[in-house]
């Protein structure tokens, strides 16, 4: 298998089979790829940012207008670290992308480069392959109309079984993303993983204008009355179907196509 798998290699899209993945009756589902790169402090870190921003971003909006995110860690277990999401409205179609960017020869250069260097480009990366829910919003590209990058906080909750999850899916559908956008919090990306590390879970990303305001939303979130309710009666009927929780605050690098 080449090398440079998909934005070469943004990423480890090399490791997936191509699939079909498909909804009720037949109907294709989106689908999102989260790569995470682990960087260590040095040449790392410019020259991650000078093969995606220069080389692997242009090449993939050559082939694909979906939606695309790359986000810089400001907390997270492991920093430096990039963050790299992709949207696609079916596997198939993320797998025809992947042939042509993998094909194109300016990117071909610029990996080789990034590759050839003294040091190696990336200490890791991880791969996910997300798939959308039925209540995600639409999520488009936003880089020309907005003049400044966000905060992004990552949310990952494992569930204990696949019933738990659906029932958190459930949760979300139905009150908790009315008491959401109630208290100011807006979340972009709701998806379940279907390949990648810590199944079952729910991986939700959400903006906000900055840290004060993240905290702000947050903790009208958790003095909401409402919530309390809801939060309660899920636990009496489903037991606790979120046992662990994973949060990492990002940044949307100056490039981004959404910021």
């Amino acid at each position: 298998m080449d090398r440079r798998s998909f934005m070469a290699t943004l990423g480890g899209l090399g490791t997936l089979a191509p699939v079909g993945m498909a909804g009720p009756a037949g109907e294709k589902r989106r689908v999102f790829t989260l790569e995470q790169y682990f960087l260590k402090n040095g040449s790392q870190v410019q020259r991650i940012h000078d093969h995606i921003g220069k080389a692997a971003l242009p090449a993939l909006s050559r082939y694909h207008s979906g939606p695309k995110i790359v986000l810089e860690a400001l907390v997270a277990p492991h920093q430096p670290q990039l963050a790299v999401i992709l949207g696609f409205e079916s596997v198939e179609e993320l797998w025809s992308v992947r042939a042509k960017v993998v094909a194109d020869p300016e990117l071909a250069k610029s990996y080789e480069a990034w590759e050839s260097h003294p040091e190696q480009p990336y200490e890791h990366f991880s791969t996910a392959l997300l798939e959308a829910t039925d209540y995600m919003p639409e999520l488009v590209n936003d880089r020309e109309t907005r003049k400044s990058s966000r905060v992004f906080e990552l949310r990952v909750y494992h569930s204990p079984t696949w019933r738990q999850l659906r029932a958190l899916h459930e949760r979300f559908a139905g009150p908790e993303i009315k008491i959401f956008h109630r208290v100011g919090v807006n979340p972009i990306l709701y998806t379940s993983t279907i390949i990648g590390p810590n199944m079952p879970n729910l991986t939700y990303l959400t903006p906000f204008d900055d840290l004060a305001s993240r905290e702000k939303a947050w903790n009208a979130f958790s003095a909401d009355p409402e919530w309390a309710r809801v939060r309660k009666e899920s636990i009496d009927r489903h037991g606790q179907i979120s046992s662990v929780i994973q949060i990492a605050l990002y940044r949307a690098t100056a490039y981004s196509p959404i910021r």
